[in-house]
């Protein structure tokens, strides 16, 4: 008998079926898949719940690459313009609202300003920028790039706390940007020309304003017009916003201006998008300084969330 037991010690024991199968852990491949396809169900999620919600109001906002977060998933709904033409269509009330210069809210007392949200740098800012060949003392004229409104008035102010003047010109084309003494260029045409390697010295104004006040400056928020029930609208903003910081990486990924480093650079760290205490605090001292030079009439911005 003995014999005959040790015959079957070699053989695995049957698995008994009432107890159930251990089951298989998942590979950090298989979890990291999952994630990624849950991560691009919520964003599709998300694009889907912002498609068509702006209706009926009519947004306006700048094609430029530092405003692309704060549309995010609403392109096919906005008018896209110059932040010149987006201010003269405001003014017609022909847009419920847009992403205008900040200028545009101080010298028409005629918006609301959405709280929390804003273009704006402390620091290098990288596309608002005077190329100029004289010294910056013995600049006479200042061609400025047409589509201009908050950078024509911040570099009068640059000017004026030195105790300068030059004689400010609109330029009639981006041609001449080149063979030109002075020019003040902003967004995707300013970062064009730097990146061209002119022959001019680079005056970053975001650079110089932090010099000068150690405060960020604000280059650009959602004016809405005044006397309607935006409520609705400026949800739709936040979360348009929202999703565009969320997906920064994606953006940035995705978009095919200039090169992957220098767009990680520029929207990750150069831009921001909040509009807090110390964004406000710059404004403020925007506005002293306007007013200090007397360049245009000024009114307090009014903020609503």
């Amino acid at each position: 008998m003995g014999g005959d037991s040790n015959r079957f010690s070699g053989f695995a024991l049957m698995p008994d079926p009432q107890k159930p199968s251990p089951k298989l852990q998942p590979s950090p491949e298989d979890l990291l898949r999952r994630y990624e396809k849950e991560q691009r169900s919520a964003v599709i999620q998300r694009e889907t719940e912002l498609q068509n919600s702006l209706a009926p109001f009519r947004v306006g906002s700048v094609s430029y690459l530092n405003a692309v977060p704060l549309t995010r998933g609403l392109e096919a709904e906005v008018t896209f313009a110059t932040p010149a033409k987006l201010a003269e269509l405001l003014r017609r009330d022909e847009l419920d609202a847009a992403l205008v210069s900040i200028t545009e809210v101080l010298f028409n007392d005629r918006y609301d300003v959405l709280d929390g949200i804003a273009v704006a740098s402390l620091g290098e800012v990288k596309s608002v920028i005077l190329a100029h060949k004289p010294a910056f003392a013995e600049i006479k004229e200042v061609l400025c790039d047409p589509a201009s409104l908050t950078s024509v008035n911040l570099l009068k102010v640059l000017f004026a706390e030195q105790g300068f003047a030059p004689r400010f010109t609109p330029m009639t084309s981006y041609d001449v940007a080149k063979t030109t003494d002075a020019v003040l260029l902003i967004s995707d045409p300013a970062i064009d020309f730097v990146r061209s390697s002119p022959p001019h010295e680079i005056y970053d104004l975001g650079a110089a304003w932090y010099e000068l006040t150690g405060l960020p400056f604000v280059y650009a928020v959602w004016a809405l017009r005044r006397g309607i029930d935006h409520q609705r609208l400026r949800l739709h903003l936040r979360d348009a916003k929202d999703f565009g910081l969320d997906t920064l990486d994606y953006i940035i990924s995705s978009r095919t201006e200039y090169d992957h480093q220098f767009r990680k650079d520029y929207l990750g760290w150069h831009i921001h998008y909040h509009l807090g205490s110390e964004e406000k605090r710059g404004v403020a001292k925007f506005i002293e300084l306007l007013r200090k030079h007397s360049i245009g009439s000024v009114y307090e911005p009014h903020y609503v969330f």
